[in-house]
């Protein structure tokens, strides 16, 4: 470990907005391409109770060249987010053991820079994506929604 990497571990650039190709290894391209430089690739936290839906997320999001981590509740997502802030945080509004509310608020205050988008698909749902807005989420979003929203969801995001 004498370059600070586990053993087997890949040391890659990750490309990000406004960068060129210049000295890069790995340049990923949306959607399964091989090299289209310039293109977004970020880390994005996925906190969703739903395993369907963070799969769903999972799988969209690799295809555009995103680096994804999960989180099956609030606590587990907060602590991942300290041990390694992400780019992005995508989270669902209800869920046990730490709510998507608190989730966003919590990130907000503690992490000035801190990128969310939250979701959700209860009854009632425009109520708790206002009060996620004003708790400093980003962007919201309800369930269900098409790949092409959350693709362009999360593009504004991170370019924002």
């Amino acid at each position: 470990m004498a370059n600070g990497l586990r053993d087997g571990a890949l040391a890659v650039p990750i490309m990000r907005l406004g960068s060129d190709c210049t000295g890069a290894l790995f340049c990923p391209g949306g959607r399964g391409d091989t090299a289209s430089c310039g293109e977004l690739m970020a880390s994005i936290l996925i906190v969703d109770d739903e395993a369907s839906i963070r799969t769903l997320l999972r799988k969209i999001l690799e295809e555009d060249g995103h680096q994804i981590r999960e989180a099956a509740n609030g606590e587990v997502g907060l602590s991942l987010y300290r041990e390694a802030p992400a780019d992005l945080v995508i989270t669902d509004i209800l869920m046990p053991e730490r709510d998507g509310m608190e989730i966003t608020l919590e990130l907000t205050r503690e992490f000035l820079d801190a990128k969310v988008i939250a979701m959700t698909g209860a009854a009632g749902d425009q109520n708790f994506l206002n009060v996620a807005k004003l708790f400093g989420a980003r962007r919201v979003i309800k369930k269900p929604f098409s790949v092409e929203t959350i693709r362009r969801l999360v593009r504004y995001t991170l370019e924002h």
